[in-house]
């Protein structure tokens, strides 16, 4: 192992002195197996990845960072060291997988995007409710952004401005009907329904739905969830308002979404959104695209999304830029994980809580960065 240990180090170090320079990055680091210990760069090392076996040695070797993520959720490798520093560097690796971009968007065109939604959420968000409520905000259990005024301002607060936000953006008061695309863990169903407000919850996840039904059992909410994807769905008359929070991700094909949106809007309604968003549609890491987020989903391509807007009827009433407040919401996510972590190393195990680890952290590197931005926006469809 040690002399495949040295060429593997050998070509990390060749790559990164190319990365460096072309980039103009100074972060030097350590790999280390067994007794050797090579420094890549120059100076002390912000960070040390330790390999454990030969897979980690063949992890690293292949500069390949869908590999070297699968070995680190393994535990073929390991990190000494604060992993926000690691995954600044992600881009030191390689990142071609054709085959596992080819079947994302096959996968759709035979069996349908919404049979195929149903496959690819249900690898997320079919999880024991319990794990994401370790790191969500305590008091809403919202699955995307704040609005937050101030840097240390609680998450809670920020969550709460954003649904604010939301019902503020389309209008909604006591006894409107509103649709709530996509219903997580009830966030927006729950702030809406105790203001009186008919909120119809969809959601193509079975445990989504349930803890979304009992919550409404429980608080004699005037709202009602359904297991409907957003494409299927047909109600009597049309609603006065329209919510997606953090979904439009999952619905790639912009023009049938404002054309579903559209049948079931009443004229002069509003509809309010957010999400994550790149400025290259797709662009996300196969290490996400296998062990995140699967499926022909896309951080939203806001450019070609507006595209889309001006070829309907819909009006832009309002964008807003919220990368730094995503940032913000996903680094706390990522310190209430690690908080947690020994209860969700004990009851999901090592590889699960790696995995949004790595998730999380990436995030906050992402919005950090501006490699990943996140925008609210609002629509108005003309009376």
């Amino acid at each position: 192992m040690e002399k495949a240990f040295e060429r593997a180090a050998g070509k990390l170090r060749d790559r990164y002195h190319e990365f460096a320079a072309a980039h103009g990055v100074s972060v030097p680091f350590a790999v280390r197996a067994g007794g050797a210990r090579e420094v890549i760069g120059a100076g002390e090392p912000a960070f040390t990845v330790v390999v454990r076996d030969r897979d980690g040695v063949a992890a690293l070797g292949s500069l390949d960072g869908l590999r070297v993520g699968e070995a680190y959720l393994r535990g073929a490798i390991d990190i000494e060291g604060e992993l926000l520093r690691v995954l600044s560097l992600r881009d030191l690796f390689r990142d071609r997988h054709p085959l596992l971009w080819a079947w994302k968007f096959i996968r759709p065109l035979f069996a349908g995007q919404a049979r195929s939604d149903a496959g690819f959420i249900a690898r997320h968000y079919d999880e024991d409710p319990d794990f994401y409520l370790l790191f969500l905000d305590r008091e809403h259990r919202c699955y995307s952004q704040g609005v937050f005024e101030a840097e240390d301002e609680p998450l809670e607060r920020g969550i709460e401005r954003k649904l604010q936000f939301a019902l503020d953006a389309v209008g909604a008061r006591e006894g409107d009907r509103v649709l709530d695309v996509g219903g997580g863990w009830g966030a927006f169903t729950e702030f809406a329904g105790r203001r009186g407000i008919r909120v119809t919850s969809l959601t193509i996840s079975r445990a989504s739905e349930q803890f979304i039904g009992g919550m409404i059992d429980r608080q004699g909410l005037p709202c009602r969830v359904m297991r409907e994807h957003l494409f299927e769905h047909q109600p009597d008359e049309r609603y006065d308002a329209i919510v997606n929070l953090g979904v439009t991700e999952h619905l790639p094909d912009y023009r049938r979404t404002l054309k579903k949106y559209e049948s079931l809007l009443k004229p002069g309604g509003r509809v309010c959104l957010d999400a994550s968003a790149t400025r290259a549609k797709y662009d996300v890491s196969a290490f996400f695209e296998r062990h995140v987020f699967t499926g022909n989903g896309s951080p939203v391509c806001l450019h070609d999304y507006l595209r889309e807007v001006a070829r309907s009827p819909f009006t832009v009433a309002a964008v807003h830029n919220d990368t730094r407040n995503y940032e913000l919401t996903t680094r706390w996510w990522a310190e209430n994980l690690e908080a947690h972590r020994d209860e969700i190393e004990r009851r999901w195990g090592k590889a699960q809580f790696r995995r949004f680890q790595v998730y999380l952290w990436g995030c906050v590197d992402g919005f950090r960065r501006d490699v990943v931005q996140a925008y609210r926006w609002v629509l108005e469809l003309p009376s």
